[in-house]
């Protein structure tokens, strides 16, 4: 008997990635096209404010997740200027749209060489900052689920066995421990340093500001089509969370892409009617995909604008400095300068060089 080929097995991985993705898909336009006579009346309800202060809510969620990983890397002892570290963080989450969970983490890793960063301690900063993600909305899920409809719990129960392996990610001395184990496994170098409570701690914060970020972009989008409730707000934020956890440990699409649309509406329940949630889905997905282009243009011009700026301050202190030797050779014989030794030319760089341990 021939065994599979990594080719071949690689292959068949993405045409079954793809065709999950479909059938995915598929359901959520056949449940969409079944209702499709209510659906323009919940287009109607949205609004072009209510839309804006979603996509705003957004991105406001992708800045916290930026910064959750940030907290990591100064953790392992990377300082990065804030224009460098978001070119680094949001270019490479445009990688999270190709099939596989580690393109974001090879291209983090890629673009973070470029600024002296260690690629371990990159690539393991991305690796830690999702599973932080994906730990704290867990366990933000699980606390939300007595709050969604029974349907959900019964559907999603299996979340809640997710809970201690999220609380192992939590705990930096165990995760130091782990972490170790598989870099001795794979003959890698160690990290710079270990995690700290305090590192941990603050992109656990992070992380839970994300998840209320994303859940606000998920209550302004109900409360636009007519939704209420004292507990809108919490059911929107724990919906979220499971969704987007759920198209994660499913791992079957790009970006979470189908199984999450499907997941929200299940989620959401009784807290507003079924064409409501699947449009809901829909334009939130949009949003979060306007938000995930809007936010790496804006690091890239953020760095053009601190290089440009850089090299306006070098230009000016190398005149500056001309101007001073040209006042000083004025009235000394044979128009000298006052200098004795050579002039030299100190170069300013367009990024601070990263501290390194």
């Amino acid at each position: 008997m021939t065994l599979p080929t990594p080719g071949r097995s690689r292959l068949v991985r993405r045409i079954l990635q793809v065709g999950i993705t479909v059938a995915f898909l598929g359901f959520l336009g056949w449940s969409l096209a079944q209702r499709w006579a209510e659906v323009p009346e919940v287009l109607a309800d949205l609004s072009v404010s209510g839309l804006v202060l979603a996509g705003l809510a957004a991105m406001a969620g992708g800045c916290c997740g930026f910064l959750a990983w940030r907290a990591i890397l100064a953790d392992f002892g990377v300082d990065l200027p804030a224009s460098a570290a978001m070119r680094i963080f949001f270019v490479g989450q445009l990688a999270k749209y190709v099939p596989g969970k580690v393109w974001p983490i090879l291209l983090q890793a890629r673009l973070g060489r470029g600024y002296g960063v260690p690629g371990r301690a990159s690539a393991a900063a991305a690796l830690l900052a999702m599973l932080i993600t994906l730990g704290t909305g867990l366990l933000l899920t699980a606390g939300a689920l007595p709050l969604l409809d029974d349907r959900a719990f019964a559907r999603f129960w299996w979340t809640l066995l997710t809970v201690p392996l999220a609380l192992t990610v939590l705990w930096p001395p165990l995760l130091n421990r782990i972490i170790g184990r598989l870099l001795r496994l794979t003959r890698r170098d160690p990290l710079p340093r270990p995690l700290t409570l305090r590192g941990v701690g603050g992109a656990v914060g992070w992380s839970l500001a994300t998840w209320l970020g994303y859940g606000v972009h998920l209550w302004v989008l109900l409360v636009d089509i007519g939704a209420d409730g004292p507990d809108l707000l919490a059911r929107s934020i724990g919906a979220f969370a499971g969704s987007w956890s759920i198209g994660f440990l499913l791992a079957v699409a790009p970006a979470g892409v189908g199984p999450r649309e499907v997941a929200l509406p299940l989620l959401l329940g009784s807290t507003v009617a079924q064409p409501a949630a699947l449009v809901v889905a829909v334009v939130s997905r949009l949003l979060l995909t306007a938000a995930d282009l809007a936010l790496p243009v804006l690091a890239v011009l953020a760095a053009w604008t601190r290089r440009r700026r850089a090299g306006v301050e070098a230009s000016a202190g190398v005149v500056a400095s001309a101007g001073v030797e040209t006042s000083n050779s004025v009235g000394r014989p044979g128009g000298m300068a006052l200098s004795d030794g050579p002039t030299v030319e100190r170069v300013t760089t367009s990024e601070p060089a990263t501290r390194q341990p």
